[in-house]
C-alpha cells in the first residue's frame, strides 16, 4: 500500500499526509483510490475511523492532517477553530509582485455574477478574510513574469488565497476557476479543454502547495513540512537566472 501517498508522520492519533495535487479529499467516484479519503481507508482499514482536521481543494498539493481518533479530531478542530495554527503554502502567481510583502483584508462571499455555483469572490457584505504574503521570488519564462509567493493565510475561507491572489491582480498559475478564464473550469468539467487552452495555463494543477504546518498541542510543538511536486519545482528550477538563489529559501 505504499502507493497509496507519501506520510510524512504517523502515530496512534494522527495520520499526516504530503497529499498530491490532482486528488480530492473525499469520493466523487466508485475507485477507492480516486480520493484521499478512500486511500486513508485502504491504509488503515475500512472501519476505522477517519477525521481531516484540514481540507486542500483538488489540484492543491500538501499536508493535509487526518485525526485517527475522536478525541484527537475534536481536540485538533478546536486548535484550527481558535486560529491557534501556522499555516504556510507556496505559491506560483502570474505577474511580478511588485511589494516584498503585504496583506489582503478583503471579505469574501458568492460570486453571484459567477455561471459557477461553487465560485466566492471579494465583497463588502462577505466574510472576514486576512491573507498575509511575501516575495520569494521574480522570475521571467518565455510564458511571461511570475512570482514565488510565501503565503500565510490567517483565517480560513473557501478558495481564499486564490481569490485574494487573483483580486490582488496575480492570479495562481494553472488556476482554471480563479485564473486568467473562468470558462476554463466549466470546459475542464466536461473535459473540453483545448490543447491551447492547456497551455495558457501552463500548469496541469494550480501552482498553489500547502508546505508547512505548525501548531502547539498536548504540551508538545509540532511542525510538518511537505515537498512540492515535480512540476511545481520544475516550473521554477527551470529558470537559468534569478534574482535570488532557490537554495537559500
Amino acid at each position: 500500500m505504499g502507493d497509496l501517498f507519501e506520510t510524512l508522520h504517523e502515530d496512534e492519533d494522527l495520520l499526516v499526509i504530503n497529499k498530491p495535487a490532482g486528488l480530492v479529499c473525499h469520493p466523487t467516484k466508485n475507485d477507492e483510490r480516486s480520493s484521499l479519503v478512500g486511500r486513508v481507508r485502504l491504509h488503515l482499514g475500512a472501519d476505522h475511523p477517519v477525521h481531516f482536521v484540514n481540507r486542500l481543494d483538488r489540484e492543491t498539493s500538501g499536508v493535509v492532517i487526518v485525526a485517527k481518533t475522536n478525541d484527537a479530531a475534536r481536540e485538533l478542530r478546536r486548535l484550527w477553530e481558535n486560529r491557534e495554527v501556522t499555516k504556510i503554502y507556496w505559491a506560483i502567481v502570474h505577474g511580478h509582485v511588485c511589494d516584498e510583502e503585504g496583506t489582503i483584508d478583503d471579505s469574501l462571499g458568492p460570486d453571484e455574477s459567477s455561471e459557477v455555483v461553487v465560485k466566492d469572490c471579494v465583497r463588502q457584505d462577505g466574510a472576514t478574510a486576512r491573507t498575509c504574503y511575501r516575495t520569494h521570488w521574480r522570475f521571467t519564462r518565455a510564458e511571461g513574469d511570475f512570482t514565488w509567493l510565501r503565503i500565510e493565510p490567517v483565517t480560513g475561507r473557501k478558495h481564499q488565497i486564490r481569490i485574494h491572489l487573483q483580486h490582488l491582480g496575480h492570479p495562481i498559475v494553472g488556476d482554471k476557476l480563479y485564473g486568467l478564464n473562468e470558462n476554463w473550469y466549466l470546459k475542464f468539467a466536461k473535459e473540453e479543454l483545448t490543447k491551447a487552452e492547456w497551455q495558457k495555463l501552463i500548469l496541469k494543477n494550480q501552482g498553489l502547495h500547502a508546505r508547512t504546518v505548525v501548531f502547539t498541542w498536548r504540551g508538545h510543538e509540532w511542525q510538518f513540512e511537505a515537498e512540492p511536486e515535480d512540476e511545481f519545482v520544475d516550473f521554477i528550477e527551470s529558470i537559468e537566472s534569478a534574482e535570488e538563489d532557490i537554495g537559500s529559501i
